[in-house]
């Protein structure tokens, strides 16, 4: 939200303590936040951790600080709500992994929120849905290898502005702002990223 912009009513609502109006927010929002948290859940912790057990703990502390973020809001809305549900994320990795949490978040310099980073695992099985069909399942297994020894030779940064654009949806505009550079340079990266993994893809013999 910028400085221009005044609080939408139904912000406005939930501010006040209406359930439904907070409720409807959150909605909105929903499935972004859960595509983030399936990107950056460490793998050691699927099938033990729960995506909607997380968005609740967001939900909790979303609505509690509400008026808070009301009174100044720094970032959009659905913004400020994604950093609340990442650092529940990362709430779980400690919790879960211990002295491993700090290895499991792979924090990427540039990126102020902080957040673990989405895996070239992860990253590499959302891109095998859009390169194979269902019916390729002995290639899959290739390509996903293929592909994640490629994007484990992408800067940290390329990986992570392909997971906020092509995996959360993020625009280029909210992307830059997670990650602290102007939107000039965001787009460039992305396009760069984007390139550098069709580059790569090609020399090891990965066709689309």
């Amino acid at each position: 939200m910028s400085e221009s912009e005044s609080p939408s009513p139904l912000l406005e609502r939930a501010a006040g303590g209406d359930r439904v109006a907070m409720n409807d927010l959150f909605a909105e929002h929903r499935d972004r936040l859960k595509k983030m948290i399936r990107m950056r859940l460490n793998r050691r912790l699927q099938g033990r951790v729960d995506d909607s057990d997380v968005l609740q703990d967001a939900y909790l502390e979303a609505a509690g600080r509400l008026p808070e973020y009301l009174a100044d809001p720094q970032a959009p809305f659905f913004l400020w709500l994604r950093k609340i549900t990442g650092q529940k994320l990362i709430d779980v990795h400690r919790r879960h992994l211990g002295a491993q949490a700090r290895d499991a978040r792979q924090e990427v310099c540039l990126q102020q929120s902080r957040l673990p980073m989405a895996s070239s695992v992860s990253i590499a099985a959302q891109l095998l849905g859009r390169l194979t069909t269902p019916t390729e399942a002995a290639m899959r297994a290739e390509r996903r290898q293929v592909l994640q020894e490629a994007l484990d030779r992408l800067d940290g940064i390329d990986r992570e502005i392909l997971s906020l654009r092509h995996h959360e949806d993020l625009s280029n505009q909210e992307a830059a702002q997670e990650l602290g550079i102007d939107e000039s340079a965001a787009s460039k990266r992305f396009v760069r990223a984007l390139q550098r993994l069709q580059k790569l893809l090609g020399e090891m013999g990965l066709e689309k």
